[in-house]
């Protein structure tokens, strides 16, 4: 893996929109493609970058008819982290790790030439697929913590054991019992 360059096993026609595109149109060419990514491209150069979670988030934040209003370039963030092709995958494996992304645009002398994902990996290399499970572990123990926070800040019970499914969950405490979000609203 320490030789093995990104040119080589990069995706070299990525799926790419214009930034003016409004998010509906991207939604419909995530599904009509397979995708669940989009690169924002203008005269071969990257100026963006959307994904499914994007999507989903203005979709919930707006209506639908406002999808069709906002475009892929105002939601896009402003600076993209990308690799080069001469890169190895072990060095674009690590970049992934610590940037918790699991795809990077692939850019050679400012002009984008591919994209490479943790799939187009994973499928050259399969045997890597435990680093990639404790990637998987890492980003869930951090969304974990995440709800462990927002759960003390709403003064909860934290995590335990649900007094009413015996679940292990973040609690709540609704008429003096601890119970999961589930039973909550269940009651």
């Amino acid at each position: 893996m320490k030789n093995i360059r990104v040119a080589e096993i990069m995706t070299k026609d990525p799926i790419i929109i214009k930034p003016d595109t409004n998010l509906f149109e991207c939604a419909k060419k995530m599904v009509k493609k397979r995708t669940g990514s989009l690169l924002l491209v203008n005269n071969k150069k990257l100026v963006g970058f959307i994904d499914q979670k994007d999507i989903l988030w203005a979709l919930i934040k707006k209506s639908r008819k406002d999808l069709q209003n906002i475009l892929a370039k105002d939601i896009s963030p402003k600076k993209i982290a990308t690799v080069k092709p001469t890169t190895t995958l072990g060095e674009t494996l690590q970049k992934m790790k610590k940037l918790k992304f699991e795809r990077l645009p692939v850019i050679y002398e400012g002009k984008l030439v591919g994209i490479i994902t943790i799939k187009d990996i994973l499928n050259f290399h399969p045997e890597i697929y435990p680093e990639l499970e404790e990637f998987a572990q890492i980003k869930e123990e951090q969304k974990k913590l995440e709800r462990l926070k927002k759960a003390k800040e709403k003064k909860l019970g934290g995590e335990g054991i649900c007094e009413e499914c015996g679940n292990q969950n973040i609690l709540y405490k609704i008429n003096g019992m601890l119970i999961c979000e589930s039973c909550k609203n269940a009651i």
